[in-house]
């Protein structure tokens, strides 16, 4: 029994996973997602009423079913190496959602890469891409099912979507729980290009995703950090332009190849006499005719320094933009906490981040400004009852009366 606020870690999961490997049917289908948690099937479902995501009802018509509430992040980021190493599976990413070529009498093991949640933080676009998961989920198990074929299911995700909190633990307590997640959310290590035997490029992003046309969604963030399906080949360093070359195969149906450039320079300027590196563009190459050119505002920083920035792409509310020329208005881009570096890597670790935030935030400026009133009122209070003074004589009522003449 697994209860209700129990992480099960890696090894808890590995005995429970067991049962996969026993029995006659071997073919394991795997659906991934970025991100999910079991808060989800809850929350979208009974706050958008009709509209529930959730029709497939393959967990109900399963004649055994096994719901994890937690799982370690670590135990689902190795749970494809693991199961591959548990097994002799034929692994099959499956793109097209075509199952024909499968072998009904061998160990199949199916990987589905399942379209990832709203980017930019809207429920109403993460019920749409859950409910789309949802009919893909549902097309590959009822095309099994036809063919007569026995299978399980897992569907999971690389991290969770909501992360709760309790409100009555004491606040150092839930200082250490914070930084503890911050410290796991560098989930995978970030995409080093190489020359000779040095890192001249360091890229990390916690998501990198594209949409062409408004509509189709393109996520490169498991294809670019965790199975590493990217071609690098092409990009190139010197001491002065760096040029990150990330080529796709195939990322998504419709494109069959994707190539996206992050071009960057490392200038002196005399003005503050030091060297300073600057994403200057990022261009996208798709089927090798169209181009498309971002022009980038805000990214830069001290050449020793990486840069880092929670919010990077084409909406106008990122703090660094990428500014859509020619066919670049085609594309949305998003990639949250992008952290790159492309001159001056020692040890092929990040450098100090300058990071695209500055230090005088909405909240700071506001804390400060209200600070200065208060400060203002109460100095202006203090001077008034500094310049209050007493009579230097006082009326006695059992003397004669006090006079004061009109010269005093």
């Amino acid at each position: 029994a697994v209860h209700e606020g129990q992480v099960v870690s890696a090894q808890e999961l590995t005995v429970l996973l067991q049962p996969l490997f026993t029995q006659n049917s071997r073919n394991l289908v795997l659906f991934l997602q970025d991100r999910l948690s079991v808060d989800d099937f809850t929350y979208f479902s009974e706050s958008y009423g009709n509209k529930n995501p959730f029709q497939n009802e393959i967990l109900q018509s399963s004649p055994s079913s096994l719901v994890l509430p937690a799982v370690d992040c670590k135990a689902t980021r190795n749970l494809l190496s693991f199961l591959q190493e548990s097994g002799d599976w034929k692994l099959t990413n499956l793109t097209n959602l075509n199952i024909s070529h499968l072998e009904v009498n061998g160990s199949n093991l199916l990987v589905v890469q399942l379209q990832p949640l709203s980017s930019d933080l809207k429920e109403i676009s993460s019920l749409e891409a859950i409910a789309e998961n949802d009919k893909i989920i549902q097309r590959v198990t009822m095309d099994l099912q036809e063919r007569g074929i026995h299978f399980s299911v897992i569907y999971t995700a690389l991290r969770p979507s909501r992360i709760s909190r309790r409100t009555d633990v004491m606040a150092g307590l839930r200082r250490q729980l914070m930084a503890a997640e911050e410290e796991d959310s560098l989930s995978y290590p970030p995409l080093n290009v190489t020359t000779g035997n040095y890192t001249c490029i360091l890229f990390y992003a916690s998501n990198f995703s594209l949409k062409a046309n408004s509509s189709v969604l393109i996520d490169l963030t498991n294809a670019t950090f965790l199975t590493q399906n990217v071609d690098i080949s092409a990009s190139e360093c010197s001491d002065s332009n760096t040029t990150l070359s990330l080529k796709y195969t195939n990322p998504v149906n419709g494109i069959s190849s994707l190539e996206i450039r992050f071009l960057m320079t490392n200038k002196f300027y005399a003005a503050s006499a030091r060297n300073w590196s600057t994403l200057d563009s990022v261009e996208i190459v798709q089927d090798g005719e169209k181009f498309a050119k971002f022009n980038v505002s805000g990214i830069s920083g001290p050449a020793e320094y990486s840069f880092h920035c929670q919010l990077v792409g084409t909406s106008n509310l990122y703090p660094a933009r990428l500014v859509p020329s020619n066919e670049a208005k085609n594309w949305n881009v998003f990639i949250s906490e992008l952290q790159i570096q492309g001159f001056n890597i020692i040890n092929n670790q990040f450098s100090y981040a300058s990071d695209c935030t500055g230090f005088f935030t909405p909240g700071i400026w506001m804390g400060l400004v209200t600070s200065i009133i208060l400060l203002w009122i109460l100095t202006y209070g203090i001077h008034m009852i500094m310049q209050l003074t007493t009579n230097s004589r006082f009326d006695d009522p059992k003397g004669p009366a006090l006079s004061v003449p009109q010269t005093e």
